[in-house]
């Protein structure tokens, strides 16, 4: 794998085209599963809306179109995501947004803070191991390398907003 790839090489045409599908399959998740995006966890995403969202991930596809092991990190990261959204996406819909977060809020609630900690960080940890034994088996600049460190990038991302939003939800 080159370290860059030229505008309009092949290699950068096919890295800008998985960057493209994944980040479409995050936004198309996430549009699924919380239309309003009442339900997004980073801040950044909600912030954005829709209309700068899509046009920031055009923007961060086309420039990490140039580094494909960058791009494949991301292409990795974004399909795990896109996953784990579809797969809540449908009781969010049946519930609505409002009712699904105060249905969650309620569960946390009535679970023990310790309980949940060990869900999310067992989830996440044992998934970054999976992404982190990739990793070391890995050559330097390789496709398994990349796919590994999008595993470890998604069990960080999915620790980090979990946490983030229990702790609104616990010291409110």
């Amino acid at each position: 794998m080159e370290d860059f790839a030229p505008f309009g090489s092949s290699d950068y045409l096919i890295t800008l085209g998985l960057l493209i599908f994944a980040r479409g399959m995050d936004i198309l998740s996430t549009r699924f599963a919380t239309p309003t995006l009442a339900l997004e966890a980073n801040p950044f995403a909600r912030w954005l809306g829709w209309k700068w969202g899509i046009i920031f991930n055009l923007a961060l596809c086309l420039a990490t179109a140039f580094w494909p092991l960058a791009g494949l990190i991301l292409v990795t990261t974004s399909l795990l995501v896109a996953a784990r959204n579809f797969k809540s996406g449908w009781l969010m819909r049946a519930l609505g947004e409002g009712e699904y977060s105060m249905l969650v809020g309620e569960a946390l609630h009535r679970s023990s803070r310790g309980a949940y900690l060990v869900s999310v960080l067992g989830e996440t940890m044992l998934f970054a191991l999976v992404g982190g034994a990739v990793v070391v088996s890995s050559d330097w600049e390789s496709l398994p390398l990349a796919i590994g460190t999008g595993m470890v990038a998604y069990s960080v991302a999915v620790a980090f907003y979990s946490l983030l939003a229990v702790w609104r939800t616990w010291w409110r």
